[in-house]
Order: structure tokens, then sequence, then C-alpha cells
């Protein structure tokens, strides 16, 4: 039991937390880089990788989500700033700041252990850069323990260095030629501010400084890239744009690869204090646009200047710097001393196929399948059409497009007589078909006619409603099409025959466990199909691509701000109509009121009448004529005391005493 409690002692882990600040977590690096840190154990990169890890990190294309609530154990608490409030707060998190004072601020970086200011991608960062390290170092007689501070700049400030050998440009730089390094023109402020962090570093043992100059950056949602593959993706141009001649060299990195450089740097706390992050790859801007336009868009390149890189929108002036740089690097000091999961250690172009996995899974870019099933008549094109329109996908009749595509091919791989044509002009060099390219294509394609959808849409609607369709049709519309009265009828018997209640194509899919969307067009009574397009776009989701564009953006704005207005109007005068009919309504309740109350007051009237003649009566008989003699006396003798005069004469003079 002792030699038990000794061994269980000492494979005991020390759990440690560390605490680490990241600026603008809301930003591609940024974000990338805390998420893998939060998955990362504190310590972890210290024990060297076996290589059953190696083989199993050879099949992994990105970092599991994490969440402030289920975090691991013993991984980095990861804190930090949002440029706005508008961005969903990362749930790898466990705090985040949002434009706080820089008191407020500073105070919250001394609660961290690693202090990680990034400035690859925001150059009005580098300020808050140089303010925080500088905030920090006059605060070191207050540290507790040792913090770590880590610039993540860019191999930018390098673009303008000297070539080690004058007679071979082919060398690459390394990290032991910092001191040599010139910098891009548009990076003065970078490099000034890694020079203020390698010198807060260099005489305190309490506050230990790096810089990571990283190569452009790219993987997940693809960072600078991402511009190439959405233009790629959306297959709106016939090549894709290599700006300039293309030969110049980008060093790059993997944006997960950064991060573990930096999981190094923090575990390792090394002597050398700039290290360089790129990948072992020597690729060229032609490289990288090629690779995307083969594995994702035309297939297609083309040169243009580059002042052509100006007119993409969806590029920085950061960016294209970063695209047009001409520069060989080699990261030496953190391949013989760091131990790195590499996600993409020999470059973009060896790995494009987990790239591409990973961008399409971060910008949610699925492809959807839609087979729209049903009679003649039943309204397959047309909706067909809209839903194109609307989830943005090629709109093509199946039967010519792949006739086309079987012609073609089969015209490539049948033996051709010597001397027939010759290769285009302008064909990029080792990109021709091959008779082979062109057999494992069309084996491709009619091995992909018996593959599924992912939806299967069956519209159908009984012969009566199909016949009475067709027949409402316009003759302009039937004129050449398989709509006249024989060949439709024709058309749907056949249709009937061949899908009788065993045996349809539907219970294939069935089978397959894609289960149908059943519309009877019939009983929807819409000669439009509006309400079936709409029951489809309910069942099949929102669009999974990039979103409208610019354009369509703005007429959408414009159609939702009319729609308002024409709501508010429609509002209004639907509340002046109701306060009319209240008005007219009130003033008829207060003339019925008045009216009734003028018949009760006469009513009360003629009562109190009515009811005062017997009394007027009885007055006239037996009263009146003894008070006229009374008073008649009372005027002629004058007595001093009127009133008792009166009385005195009506007690003598009371008829009835008489």
């Amino acid at each position: 039991m002792a030699e038990e409690e000794e061994v269980a002692t000492r494979t005991k882990k020390v759990i440690r937390i560390q605490r680490v600040f990241i600026n603008l977590l809301d930003s591609y690096s940024s974000r990338n880089i805390g998420k893998f840190l939060s998955n990362s154990v504190v310590g972890a990169s210290l024990e060297e990788i076996t290589e059953e890890e190696e083989e199993h990190d050879e099949d992994k294309s990105a970092v599991p989500e994490a969440s402030s609530a289920n975090l691991k154990e013993g991984t980095f608490q990861i804190v930090g700033t949002l440029s706005s409030l508008e961005t969903p707060c990362p749930n790898f998190a466990v705090e985040t700041y949002y434009a706080i004072s820089r008191e407020d601020l500073l105070m919250h970086l001394l609660e961290c252990d690693v202090i990680i200011y990034n400035i690859t991608e925001n150059p009005q960062q580098v300020e808050e850069a140089i303010w925080a390290v500088s905030a920090l170092n006059e605060e070191i007689s207050h540290f507790e323990k040792r913090k770590v501070f880590i610039l993540v700049s860019t191999v930018m400030t390098w673009a303008r260095s000297k070539p080690l050998d004058p007679d071979d440009s082919e060398i690459p730089f390394t990290e032991e030629d910092y001191r040599r390094r010139k910098h891009h023109p548009n990076f003065l402020d970078h490099i000034n501010a890694e020079k203020m962090v390698l010198k807060f570093g260099k005489k305190v043992r309490k506050f230990a400084t790096y810089v990571v100059a990283a190569g452009l950056q790219y993987g997940m949602e693809g960072g600078i890239l991402h511009a190439f593959f959405k233009l790629a993706w959306l297959g709106e141009v016939p090549a894709l744009p290599v700006f300039g001649d293309g030969t110049n060299v980008i060093p790059a990195i993997h944006v997960l690869d950064l991060a573990g450089v930096i999981q190094n740097v923090i575990d390792h706390m090394p002597k050398f204090h700039y290290l360089v992050a790129v990948d072992e790859s020597v690729h060229t801007l032609e490289d990288f646009v090629k690779c995307i336009s083969k594995s994702t868009g035309p297939g297609k390149i083309q040169k243009v200047p580059k002042e052509n890189a100006f007119l993409t929108k969806d590029l920085t002036q950061e960016d294209i710097d970063h695209l047009l740089v001409n520069l060989r690097m080699e990261t030496l000091f953190v391949k013989e001393n760091f131990n790195i999961r590499w996600f993409a250690q020999a470059g973009f172009v060896e790995n494009i196929n987990s790239i591409l996995k990973e961008y399409k899974q971060s910008r949610r870019l699925l492809p959807i399948k839609i087979c729209i099933l049903g009679p003649p008549a039943v309204g397959k094109s047309s909706i067909a059409e809209v839903l194109s329109k609307y989830y943005k996908l090629h709109h093509i009749k199946l039967k010519d497009a792949i006739s086309e595509a079987i012609a073609k091919l089969e015209a490539i791989i049948t033996p051709k007589d010597v001397g027939e044509g010759g290769e285009e002009e302008g064909e990029e060099e080792g990109e021709e078909e091959t008779v082979e390219d062109a057999q494992e294509l069309l084996d491709g394609i009619k091995e992909s006619l018996e593959q599924n959808a992912e939806f299967v849409c069956s519209l159908d609607a009984s012969d009566e409603f199909l016949k009475e369709r067709v027949m409402n049709l316009p003759e302009s519309i039937v004129a050449g099409t398989h709509y006249s009265q024989d060949q439709f009828l024709r058309a749907l018997s056949n249709y009937r025959d061949i899908n009788t209640e065993d045996e349809t194509v539907l219970n294939y899919f069935d089978e397959l466990e894609i289960h149908p969307i059943h519309i009877d067009v019939g009983r929807l009574e819409d000669a439009q199909n509006r309400l079936a397009i709409k029951q489809l776009i309910k069942e099949i989701g929102e669009p999974r691509n990039y979103g409208l564009t610019d354009e369509e953006k703005a007429e959408e704005e414009r159609r939702a701000a009319e729609e308002r207005l024409a709501k508010e109007a429609m509002e209004e005068a639907e509340r002046q109509h109701k306060e009319a009919a209240e008005t007219a309504e009130r003033i008829a309740r207060w003339e019925e009121w008045s009216k009734q109350l003028e018949e009760v007051k006469r009513e009360e009237k003629e009562l109190l009448e009515a009811q005062s003649i017997p009394l007027r009566n009885y007055l006239m008989t037996h009263v009146m004529p003894t008070l006229m003699q009374g008073l008649n006396e009372c005027c002629k003798i004058r007595p001093d005391d009127p009133v008792d005069f009166l009385a005195e004469y009506l007690f003598k003079n009371n008829p009835e005493t008489q």
C-alpha cells in the first residue's frame, strides 16, 4: 500500500492555473489563439510528443469548441477585450471587456499571468500595446510573481531586409538575424513596438517580454486568404486574380500553429526573446491562389496588375502589403526547441484539404443538394428556379448539363486523328485535360448520378388539377414544349405507371434515411407556387453561404424601409379611422343621451303637474277664499302684528267650525 501511495504521489500532476489576457478576442487571429489556449493544459508543451500523438495529430483538422461553463481541468483561463458590443462574446473566455478606461484595463492586466497583444490585424492596437507594456513595467515592484508579455507581430517588419548573401537571395532569414531586419514603410509602428517590448524585458526577472513575428496567417475562417476563397466559392469569375507576376515568396503559418508557438513560449519561457513563427513552405502568391482555384474554384488563375488588389473590397492596405511581400524566412529556434503539435507544418498547399474543410465548417459553407420530384406541370422547374436564386445555387437543366458533359468527356477520351486540334491559347501549362483525367471525371459523374441529395422534395397533385393547369397555360408558353395535349397526357400517364405505390424513387430515399418533403400543390390552390416555395424554404432552412452581397443588403434595407413606411402609414390611417369612428360614436351616444334626458324631464314635469291638480283644487275651494278675506281685513285694520291677526282671523272664521 505504501508503495502504491508513493507511486500515486509521484505521478500526481500539480494543476497550475494561468490567467491569459488577449486583446480583441472577436478578431480572426486573437479569437483562434484564445480558443486554442482555452483547450490547452498549462505546461503540456513541456512534454515530448510521442509517435502515437503525432499520428493522431495528423488526423485532426480543428480544435474542439470550449465554453466557460465546461473548461478542461488545468487549461489556460482566457480574458480579453472586444472591438464591438455587437459581436457575440466568445464562449471560451471567462471575462471580456469593452470600451473601458486605461486605468481599469491596467487593473485587469495586473490580474493576469500572461498578457498577449496581437497587432497583426488592427494597426490601431499598436499604440495600446506600447502603453500596456510601459504601464506594466512601471508596476513591476508590485508584481507578486513573474508576468509574461508577448507581442504577436508580423514578418512585415522584415520586408525590406537586405539579403544575407548578395549573390544568393534564396538564403532564408532566421530569428538570429532579427537585429538586421528592415521594416516595410507601412509597418514603422510595428517595429517600434517590437523594440519597446524587447527593451522592457531585458533587465528584470519579474517581467519577461517576447516578440513573435508571424507569417501570413491562414486556416479556420481563412484570414487574409478569405478574399480568394470567397471569390472562388461564389464562382462569379472565370479565373482567380494573381496580383503582379505572383513569384513573390510569402512566409506563412496556420493560425493554430501560431497559437502553438505562443503556448510553447508561455510554458518554456525561452532565453531567446525574438521568435519567428512560419511554416516550412516556400510558397509564392501564385502557389496560394492556384491552389485555392483548383481546390474550390474555377481551376484557373489570371495575372493582373498589382494595382487591381485595391479594387478587392475584402482586402485592406495591410492585407495587400502581406500578399505582395517577397521574403524567405525559416524558424530554426521553434523547430529545435519547442514541442508543437503542427496543424500544417508542410504549408498551405500540402494541407489544402484539411484547410478547406476548416474553412467551410467555420463559415458554415455547406453545400445544399435539392432533388425535386413530381409529375409533369406540377411546378418543378419554376420552384427550382426560385430556390436557386434564394440559396444562390446554379440553375441548370439536369438532362442538358449531363448530356453536354458526357459528350465533351467522351470526345476527349475518343482517339483522335493525327493533326486534330491543338491546345488553346492562354491555357496554363500543366492544366490541359488528359485522357486519364477525362475518364476519371466521366466515371465520377456516372457514379454521382447514383448518389443521394441532402433534401428531397416530392410535389404532387391530382391529374384533374394538372390537366386544368396545362389547359390554362398561354399558347406562347405551350408552344415548343411537352405541354401539348398528346405529349402531356402521355407523360403524365407514364409518370403514374412507373411510380406505383410499391416502387417509387421516394422509397429509395426512404431506405437511405432521407425522408422526402411531401407537398400537395393542388390543395394549396396557388398558381404561382408561392406557398409551396415558402414551405420548402422553411423545411430546408436558411442559405448556407456568405449571405447577402452589399448590393443585396442595400436592396433588402430599401425594401424593408419601404415595407416599414407602408406599415406605419397603414397603421396611422387605421388609427385615424378608428379615432374618427370612436368620435362619431361618442357624439351619437351624447345626442342619444341628451334626447333621453329631455324626455325624462318632460315626463317628470307632466307627472308633477298631474299630481298637483287635487291639491290646487283643495286650496282653491277650502283655503284660498278664507285666506283672501283675512288678508283684506288685515290690510284694512293694519294691526301691529299682522301674522297673529291673520292667524286669529283664520281660526275664528274656519269654515268647518261654523
